[in-house]
């Protein structure tokens, strides 16, 4: 399809702005459908449409939906057709005509399982086929709609965000500040980098992976960086040694994200509407029954309650003799604040006006969101060191679900924007991979229950019943909507 098309059509769809809905629909379903999106320039649209949509002034919120509902209903079609080709997906014209991209998303499928159909959705080269084997190997249907949903809810702002923001930028008339373009693009250049990591070696970061397995004989040919190679892998009599690669991709890929996602929040105007959105929303789900809870867990997210839990946790690993950990556990807590506080001031972004007692720090990043995921990511990754790389992820699913009820609590007493959360996650994570990262080299604790940590448990639990219960007159007058 040429140029020339493509251009005509953006002309077009520049004078009819009310068909851009469907156009994006159109686009992300074709994109997701089986092998329709190895064939047609599904991104080169999407990019000029939502371009198009930043321009004509269409809200973002928008332009995701319908991008969103198109992926959604591209991958139920192709999921829907491998069910109806069970068993012939390697015989059936066109399907036939492309076998390597067949036995490729087979394998990715029996590699990942169900959560393929979440990763595939971000990696070219398997993205239109994974839906479709998913199908053919009879997923139920209930498992694969949920992770298709929550897929397309990340998908869309990948897709849909860069052509969107470049629009908007186009046609508006406040222009951002001289640094804003460069940190924009330093950062997706970083983004684009992970990402063609992950695609190349699919996600493999873990010891055996391709991609572990190449850096290490890249590392190997010269003295200084197998030096730092070696100086960073773990060595234990149980097991070869490891170098933290997830840690150090974690840290990249979070703070490339922080940035631009600060950048946009902070220098830019084109996130309010959605911040706005997710306020009024919000504060329509407030209700005395709710507001109990919900206060209850965001004192839970209190500097006061976390430095508690950090200074316990420091004692008890000391006292076992795991002076490493309990160093880059003060390390995390220290950087945690510092980098709050000092992005909080720089950047002066005003909280919203929903309660009467809001905090009088800036709202951009969320303290509470940050320190509550520095310390749960923190508290997975130590768990999830002792067991093997394949069930690492199921750990740190379960044991950062905590950081939820904190993050959600902020956005629903009317305390923090939408963003503000976002970007305190970020930044927590970036937090979590460099420590983890620099603790890499030392022996690897191990977190079996005994009296020390029974006590520092119950130690902190009476803290935090008492801070709850000092703190609750205030809060529930400070959290009154306005």
């Amino acid at each position: 399809m040429s140029t020339d098309w493509l251009n005509a059509l953006s002309a077009w769809l520049s004078m009819h702005p009310g068909w851009l809905a469907l156009a994006l629909f159109s686009t992300a379903l074709v994109e997701s459908l089986a092998l329709a999106g190895i064939l047609v320039p599904g991104v080169a649209f999407l990019f000029a449409f939502a371009a198009l949509a930043g321009q004509t002034g269409m809200a973002l919120t928008e332009a995701l939906l319908w991008a969103g509902l198109g992926a959604i209903a591209g991958d139920t079609i192709s999921f829907a057709l491998g069910r109806k080709l069970q068993g012939r997906l390697d015989v059936v014209w066109p399907l036939s005509r492309y076998p390597k991209a067949i036995a490729k998303g087979e394998a990715f499928f029996r590699q990942h399982g169900g959560k393929s159909v979440v990763i595939g959705r971000f990696v070219g080269p398997i993205r239109p086929v994974i839906p479709l084997v998913a199908g053919a190997f009879l997923m139920p249907w209930r498992r694969f709609l949920a992770f298709n949903v929550a897929s397309a809810v990340g998908w869309a702002p990948v897709y849909i965000l860069p052509g969107f923001l470049v629009g908007g930028a186009l046609a508006s008339e406040i222009r951002p500040p001289a640094h804003f373009y460069p940190v924009i693009g330093i950062s997706l250049a970083v983004i684009l980098l992970v990402y063609l990591v992950l695609i190349q070696f699919q996600l493999g970061f873990g010891e055996g992976s391709r991609l572990y397995s190449w850096l290490e004989r890249r590392m190997a040919q010269y003295d200084t960086t197998h030096r730092f190679w070696r100086l960073y892998t773990n060595h234990r009599p149980d097991r070869r040694g490891e170098f933290p690669l997830a840690s150090l991709m974690l840290t990249l890929g979070a703070s490339s994200l922080l940035l631009l996602w600060g950048q946009l929040a902070t220098q830019t105007d084109m996130l309010e509407p959605f911040n706005q959105l997710a306020l009024d929303w919000l504060i329509q789900l407030r209700h005395p029954l709710l507001d109990t809870p919900v206060i209850v867990a965001t004192l839970l997210g209190d500097p006061p309650v976390l430095t508690a839990a950090a200074v316990l946790a420091v004692l008890a690993l000391s006292f076992r003799g795991y002076y490493a950990a309990a160093v880059h556990v003060v390390v995390a807590a220290v950087l945690t604040f510092v980098l709050v506080t000092v992005l909080k001031a720089t950047l002066g972004v005003a909280r919203p006006e929903a309660v009467f007692g809001p905090p009088s720090s800036g709202a951009f990043p969320s303290g509470h969101s940050a320190g509550i995921t520095v310390l749960v990511t923190m508290v997975a990754g130590f768990v999830a060191g002792e067991g093997h790389q394949r069930q690492r992820w199921q750990t740190y699913v379960l044991l950062s679900l905590p950081l939820l009820p904190v993050a959600i609590s902020r956005l629903y007493l009317g305390v923090h924007w939408f963003t503000d959360v976002v970007g305190g996650i970020l930044l927590g994570l970036a937090i979590t991979g460099a420590v983890r990262a620099s603790y890499s080299r030392y022996d690897r604790i191990h977190l079996s229950p005994d009296l020390t940590m029974v006590l520092a448990g119950v130690a902190w639990l009476i803290f935090t019943v008492v801070y709850v219960a000092v703190q609750w007159p205030g809060a529930r007058l400070a959290f009154v909507p306005v």
